[in-house]
């Protein structure tokens, strides 16, 4: 086990050495003086710095930057930068072995202070899950760095019950403490690889490791004054009305949770997006299909530049 504090796991480069299809090199920052402090965080940087736009690829869970492994070619082949961090408790991020460190705000903060410390401008927000739940509360707090979005099977918890779906999920979570990821991957996506299954479970040694993973479900603002809910619902209010860059969506109509009605819903708050691009054989995690999505966006892009 390596560790650079009793509490604060970090899972060993060893674990990494074979993932199929992710050839780029990881990046760490330091986090130190500011929250969340004392900690190393993984992120991927591919492509020319002076791009014209930076895609900031946000994973959920129980994934990592793994994930983009599909759609990140596509936008370096057409000369993009490419951001993709894993979540504290995810990936090649340190992973703090106490539950209670996994709050909304700290999510959220991380990928505030990412973009402040890699000064990221122009961004194309991409998004699911997780990577929605923390990033679509972001742009309204800096709107100036932000042009785009792209959204996967997500939304914006603004402290409504997502209904029957997630409260299975989250049962199924809180009895599962060492939660089988390669097992429900392969479960997810039908034809994904032995190998690509087990690149998902590489962050993980052992059941210490899973303490983000646990925590996420614990924390989707399901009530009114849970954290974050109020970011959310302000979130949602300046999509509504502020919000002016173009907008791709798509969605994974095989996903029990966040599927069509729920990605019906975040459309309606979206201004500006236009209908969606429906994957009738994916499920949650649309990435896997991602390579279609990511040249579907592009395209779209380039018909309706920023504004």
């Amino acid at each position: 086990m390596t560790t650079h504090s009793p509490d604060e796991l970090r899972t060993p480069e060893e674990r990494f050495a074979s993932l199929p299809d992710f050839p780029w090199a990881p990046r760490y920052l330091e986090f130190s003086g500011e929250a969340p402090s004392g900690l190393r965080l993984h992120y991927l940087d591919e492509g020319p710095r002076d791009a014209e736009h930076t895609f900031l690829c946000l994973h959920g869970q129980p994934t990592w930057s793994f994930l983009y492994r599909k759609m990140i070619p596509v936008f370096l082949e057409a000369g993009q930068r490419v951001v993709a961090p894993d979540f504290f408790g995810f990936g090649r991020s340190d992973k703090p072995g106490d539950p209670e460190r996994y709050t909304f705000d700290f999510h959220r903060q991380t990928i505030i202070s990412l973009i402040a410390q890699l000064d990221l401008q122009n961004i194309t927000l991409v998004c699911q899950d997780w990577g929605g739940l923390i990033g679509l509360t972001i742009p309204m707090d800096i709107p100036e760095r932000f042009a785009r979005l792209l959204v996967m099977n997500t939304g914006l918890a603004v402290g409504v019950d997502p209904g029957e779906g997630f409260q299975a999920w989250k049962a199924y979570n809180a009895a599962n403490p060492d939660l089988p990821i390669a097992n429900l991957m392969k479960r997810a996506v039908p034809g994904i690889s032995p190998e690509e299954a087990a690149a998902y479970e590489a962050p993980f040694p052992d059941v210490r490791y899973k303490a983000g993973v646990q925590r996420f479900p614990e924390i989707v603002p399901v009530t009114p004054d849970m954290p974050g809910a109020a970011l959310s619902r302000r979130a949602a209010e300046w999509f509504s009305t502020k919000w002016n860059g173009p907008t791709f969506m798509a969605v994974g109509e095989l996903d029990p949770v966040l599927g069509p009605p729920s990605m019906k819903a975040l459309r309606a708050v979206i201004r500006g997006c236009p209908e969606p691009m429906m994957l009738p054989n994916a499920g949650h995690f649309v990435q896997e299909a991602g390579e279609p999505v990511a040249r579907a966006a592009l395209e779209a892009f380039a018909a309706h530049p920023a504004r």
